[in-house]
């Protein structure tokens, strides 16, 4: 497996990396983390993003890399994942990851940076010389006066390598009160763009409708090309919306302005968290907040009332989040607050075909 690539091994080993201190060994204890804490740290919160970790995880243990801690009684869900000893030279040569030695060490501590790197010299970081000093030029040669670019050209100017600021953005560089990507290194991660399905031309006022899962997408796609009550309906692939929100813009200049952004996900913690955490970002990149389409939560709640499947992420669930949902939090919460979730699949294109057209929507 490419574990760069893998979200799941991605956060373990930024997380294995803070916990050693930039050292590969020795270590009394294998390093281990929390099933639910790490997906929540990783920010894999929708459904389709937890299955595709839990899948991933499963590789990962195939191949030798981490050992799976199931939970006591209940052997198909994970308690605890760790990293076994024995595998962390692998692990480190995956990431690329290469220890300071004692003289990158003494260099680290002697150099002359600049006030934005000086805590270098006391922190425990297991980034090389060579890159901290790259880092260092730039910021000494005035790139902080630079226009923002996205975070993989400045990675690739900076260490020929377009991955590399990704990685070292989950290292102690920039942990609060450090280095800042956009401050420092004028760059900011791009989210993945969002793909729409334009609604009909007799729609082109109406809001748009964001939609957490693909099937789901697809199916109020197709009903809106019959319906025409969205001026488009879009995919926000579960977590990915948060980053990926600033591609609104795209999609509003396609429709010839901004105009309200409703949004219909799965009932639980992270498929109420996702919108919340977007409409955050809509502010920081002037576009407007992020509202519930009512309707389809009402009928979730109705085609989903007796069918709710417990939940292991519930703990995660809080009273204010469902605030969001208006005249429906009450209902909603008590979904979460017995452990449970409901699906956004269960709204399914039948039941959205078989609502009639004077029935308010």
């Amino acid at each position: 497996m490419n574990l760069p690539r893998v979200p799941i091994a991605t956060e373990l080993f930024a997380q294995w990396q803070r916990a050693r201190g930039g050292r590969i060994g020795p270590a009394s204890r294998p390093f281990s983390r929390g099933w639910e804490e790490l997906l929540e740290d990783a920010r894999l919160v929708s459904a389709i993003e937890r299955s595709d970790a839990e899948r991933d995880a499963r590789a990962l243990e195939s191949g030798g890399w981490i050992e799976l801690k199931p939970v006591r009684y209940r052997p198909h869900l994970i308690e605890r994942i760790l990293i076994p000893l024995a595998a962390e030279v692998r692990w480190g040569e995956a990431f690329g990851f290469v220890a300071p030695t004692d003289e990158e060490e003494r260099l680290i501590r002697e150099f002359s940076w600049e006030p934005a790197l000086a805590f270098v010299r006391e922190a425990r970081l297991n980034v090389p010389f060579a890159e901290l000093r790259q880092l260092n030029d730039f910021i000494k040669d005035g790139g902080g006066k630079r226009g923002i670019i996205p975070i993989k050209e400045r990675s690739l100017q900076l260490f020929g390598d377009e991955k590399r600021l990704d990685a070292l953005l989950d290292s102690a560089l920039f942990r609060e009160g450090r280095l800042d990507e956009r401050r420092d290194l004028r760059c900011e991660v791009i989210g993945v763009p969002l793909g729409w399905k334009r609604g009909p031309s007799t729609a082109v006022a109406q809001p748009i409708l964001v939609i957490e899962n693909a099937a789901t997408w697809h199916s109020y796609g197709r009903w809106n090309t019959e319906r025409g009550l969205f001026s488009a309906v879009v995919y926000g692939d579960g977590n990915r919306f948060v980053d990926g929100i600033r591609h609104l813009h795209e999609i509003f200049d396609e429709l010839g302005g901004m105009r309200p952004v409703l949004y219909f996900g799965d009932l639980d913690a992270a498929g109420i968290q996702i919108p919340l955490r977007a409409s955050a970002k809509a502010a920081i990149h002037g576009l407007p907040p992020v509202e519930p389409h009512l309707p389809s939560y009402r009928w979730l709640l109705e085609l989903g009332r007796g069918k709710g499947v417990a939940w292991e992420a519930g703990a995660g669930a809080r009273r204010e989040d469902c605030e969001w949902l208006g005249e429906l939090s009450g209902e909603a919460w008590g979904v979460l607050a017995a452990g449970q979730r409901l699906a956004q699949e269960h709204v399914s294109l039948e039941f959205l075909q078989s609502i009639p057209v004077t029935a308010p929507v």
